[in-house]
């Protein structure tokens, strides 16, 4: 089997444990005085490259590439990425909001420099959900991929990924270099340990912008306004099936 690289995806969110308020332009959530980490499909992500290296070996999966794109805090999110297992890292810095098809352009521009045999991402970032950049990647690349994984595998330099899919799981074989993104069940992360978070501040991090990579990150869509949910309404016993359905009819009008 021949070397690979992989390339891993990381995104910087407000932790899941955070309950998210939006602000008072309700343009969004609320991100100042926030807990932030790496988005945990991203994490899943992060150590499937690194058990891929574990399984087959330093001669098989010869580097790990993190990749960011966001704000100068991003370098954490990829620090924790070095500190789990991966050798270098890549961050495209700029401040601005960024849709998944800017993401998506900006690593097919990394991917063109880099060259690697296989990327990760997660499937989805749990700030906005949109579950659309791995497959966008995949597009402008040309590349096969490979989405909702739940188990990854190379054999004779062919990929092998099990889908989550509606109805069970479904069982795909694609060449390389492929795309795949990580569902929930892949793997359980691991904690980096003190010294590997000590190492990880030595290893490689280069900074790039949008502009040395070429790629227009205009805004193409309009967020109008951000509200929350309605609050829960206290429930109802009724006394008979008619008077449910009285009920569902006329006062929640779903009938």
């Amino acid at each position: 089997m021949s070397s690979l690289r992989i390339l891993v995806g990381v995104k910087r969110v407000v932790d899941s444990a955070v309950k998210v308020r939006v602000n008072s332009a309700q343009t969004g959530v609320e991100t100042a005085n926030v807990k932030h980490s790496m988005n945990p499909f991203d994490e899943i992500a992060v150590e499937e490259a690194i058990r891929l290296r574990e399984k087959h070996g330093k001669d098989v999966v010869q580097e790990i590439i993190a990749v960011s794109c966001g704000p100068a805090k991003a370098q954490e999110t990829l620090r924790t990425a070095l500190a789990m297992g991966a050798d270098r890292a890549i961050h495209v810095k700029t401040d601005d909001n960024l849709e998944p098809l800017s993401v998506a352009k900006l690593l097919s521009k990394i991917i063109g420099e880099e060259k690697p045999s296989l990327v990760i991402l997660g499937k989805q970032a749990i700030d906005d959900d949109s579950n659309q950049t791995g497959q966008m990647l995949a597009g402008l690349l040309n590349w096969p991929q490979a989405t909702f994984a739940s188990k990854v595998d190379i054999k004779d330099g062919a990929l092998e990924v099990v889908r989550e899919v509606d109805g069970g799981l479904e069982t795909v074989s694609s060449s390389l270099p492929a795309v795949v993104t990580t569902d929930l069940r892949l793997n359980e992360p691991r904690y980096a340990s003190l010294p590997n978070i000590m190492k990880a501040k030595k290893k490689p991090l280069k900074t790039v912008s949008p502009a040395d990579l070429g790629v227009d990150i205009r805004s193409r869509l309009q967020t109008l306004r951000v509200t929350e949910p309605a609050k829960r309404q206290g429930g109802k016993i009724v006394a008979s099936v008619d008077e449910l359905l009285d009920k569902l009819r006329n006062e929640a009008k779903v009938l």
